[in-house]
């Protein structure tokens, strides 16, 4: 069964931001899928095995952004 996470991103502006997070967050082992709205800030992921919030939030970092998950 999928889990799904979401995660708060900070610095994100434009589609651009977007694509580059989604990016670097699709490489991660396990994960299925990955939605990012620069509007609310946020980003889901769909994982099939367990995805640590550090692994996220390190691909997060790598885009340039920063982020915390969400409660």
């Amino acid at each position: 069964m999928a889990t799904t996470l979401q995660y708060t991103v900070t610095g994100m502006t434009c589609s651009h931001c977007e694509s580059a997070v989604r990016q670097e967050v699709e490489a991660l082992d396990g994960v299925q899928g990955v939605e990012v709205s620069v509007a609310s800030g946020t980003l889901r992921l769909a994982a099939e095995d367990p995805v640590s919030d550090d692994a996220v939030i390190a691909a997060v970092n790598e885009a340039g952004y920063e982020a915390v998950r969400a409660s």
